[in-house]
């Protein structure tokens, strides 16, 4: 068994903001460690209202490299591109 605690990657929600950001890792024998640790270290002056952790080896992601064959695709759906609308002048900035 390894002595090393596993990395867990940080998630702080600002107290304006509506979305968890990235804002680091760190190491923890469990979860709510992990968020403890989280809270000490990423949120000294207060700043955060939510913390999320994940282990950073359950984090699965797409490599640069595929970029193209992965995101091609959603060029052949015209519909997703609101091109060929038309909006009203009351609705203002969108």
């Amino acid at each position: 068994m390894s002595s090393e605690w596993p990395l867990w990657e940080v998630f702080i929600r600002g107290q304006h903001g509506l979305n968890h950001r990235h804002v680091g890792s760190l190491h923890a024998p469990d979860a709510e460690l992990a968020i403890r640790h989280a809270r000490d270290v990423y949120t000294r002056r207060n700043e955060g209202v939510s913390i999320w952790v994940v282990r950073s080896a359950d984090i699965s992601a797409s490599s640069p490299s595929e970029k193209g064959p992965l995101f091609e695709p959603s060029n052949d759906k015209v519909y997703r591109h609101p091109t060929f609308y038309d909006i009203p002048d009351d609705v203002g900035h969108m």
